[in-house]
């Protein structure tokens, strides 16, 4: 018999909402693919991407142009 305690209760959550504050506070990306054919690196990838939200107190990182 197990000792674990009561079961913790169950929140659900609205993806929005979890979209929201994972972009809020920012996610980093990271991956690396490396095609290989017999032991030779024919292709290799490496992914690192930074994906946050911006608003009018954080500037875009690009120059805007007036249109």
């Amino acid at each position: 018999m197990s000792d674990a305690g009561p079961p913790l209760p169950q929140r659900r959550i609205a993806l929005v909402d979890l979209l929201d504050r994972l972009l809020a506070g920012g996610v980093v990306i990271t991956g690396d693919l490396t095609l290989r054919i017999a032991d030779v690196d024919l292709v290799r990838i490496d992914l690192r991407a930074l994906v946050s939200s911006i608003d009018a107190r954080v500037p875009a990182p690009w120059e805007e142009t007036g249109a």
